[in-house]
């Protein structure tokens, strides 16, 4: 069982940058792929960003690719979000996902964890 806890939303103004970050639980960290993805109201699941358990590969929505960066530090069992050149239509709830393969990608189906979820906001 693993235990994932998003953290680093919040209200932003267009332009602006945040980090999210994703604490995970257990010691095996480092064998879960990981990925983010976004739900805005009135829409369904979107995917954002995958890391591989090694993080030597990585994927990105069309939407956040250029401005948005995944990474991990397995020595802390967290993964992150940088997110950059923030938009309006960027807000949602983000949810860490972690996966027991070693690469997800973007297919949430792919993805057997999930957490409860971080609040951003981007006003104009």
């Amino acid at each position: 069982q693993v235990q994932l806890v998003e953290s680093g939303g919040g209200l932003v103004q267009a332009g602006d940058s945040l980090r999210l970050s994703c604490a995970a639980s257990g010691r095996t960290f480092s064998s879960y792929a990981m990925g983010w993805f976004r739900q805005a109201p009135g829409k369904e699941r979107e995917f954002v960003a995958a890391i591989s358990w090694s993080g030597g590969s990585s994927d990105y929505g069309e939407s956040v690719k250029g401005r948005f960066t995944i990474s991990r530090d397995n020595a802390k069992n967290t993964v992150y979000l940088e997110m950059n050149s923030l938009r309006p239509e960027d807000t949602a709830v983000y949810y860490c996902a972690a996966g027991n393969r070693y690469y997800s990608g973007r297919n949430s189906g792919l993805y057997d964890y999930w957490g409860q979820g971080t609040q951003v906001t981007v006003s104009s």
